[in-house]
């Protein structure tokens, strides 16, 4: 247990890894994303392909409007201007696996994570806000209401979607009397990995 990082420390690496995404080369996002999806098919499988199934039209759409709106070489010359290019397929593709890199490690992050650690851990990385006058207790509270309601929302949609409309047009007062955040102390393992962390992002920005 002493070498599982800090939640706050595990959103950053989420955080960062999004980053890295939109700079590795197609051969090294393309083991990164194969290495990250199979592993979350292993630990979270339920997760990921809930993740993959609701943006799966935005998976579809961003691949076709890369396909057809960038400049290239036709993939079909037969069918004239309606053709996409092989340029366009090779970004959209290039798009599409970073999304699923992304969504591989929001799917294992969510997975490790219960909801009070993930609220706890956001509530430890808002500290900065304190510094422009705002809440983190506020925003802890709003935030834990949100995941709560839209966690019922959609388990609830997947069974009877009319009867989860006409809730939500309906004013409730239900909610949980109290939220606990669940805080941790740092340690040596986040200082590390936070070290690691700013190390990587100075590489990137270079």
């Amino acid at each position: 247990m002493k070498l599982i990082p800090h939640p706050a420390m595990q959103i950053l690496v989420w955080v960062l890894l999004a980053l890295l995404a939109q700079h590795l080369r197609p051969i090294a996002l393309l083991a990164v994303t194969f290495i990250l999806f199979v592993l979350a098919l292993s630990l979270c499988a339920k997760q990921i392909l809930g993740l993959v199934r609701r943006t799966r039209w935005i998976l579809v759409s961003l691949l076709l409007i890369y396909a057809y709106t960038t400049p290239g070489t036709a993939l079909w010359f037969q069918l004239g201007i309606v053709s996409p290019t092989r340029e366009g397929l090779l970004d959209g593709s290039l798009q599409l696996g970073r999304l699923l890199c992304v969504l591989s490690g929001l799917a294992i992050l969510l997975e490790l994570l219960p909801q009070s650690q993930l609220i706890g851990g956001l509530y430890t990385l808002a500290y900065p806000l304190r510094w422009l006058g705002l809440s983190r207790e506020r925003i802890a509270v709003r935030l834990a209401l949100t995941l709560e309601y839209a966690e019922s929302a959609m388990r609830d949609t997947a069974s009877d979607w009319r009867s989860t409309i006409r809730a939500a047009m309906q004013s409730s007062a239900s909610g949980p009397e109290h939220i606990e955040l669940k805080l941790q102390p740092f340690r040596a393992v986040d200082i590390l990995l936070l070290l690691a962390c700013a190390a990587v992002l100075t590489g990137i920005w270079r």
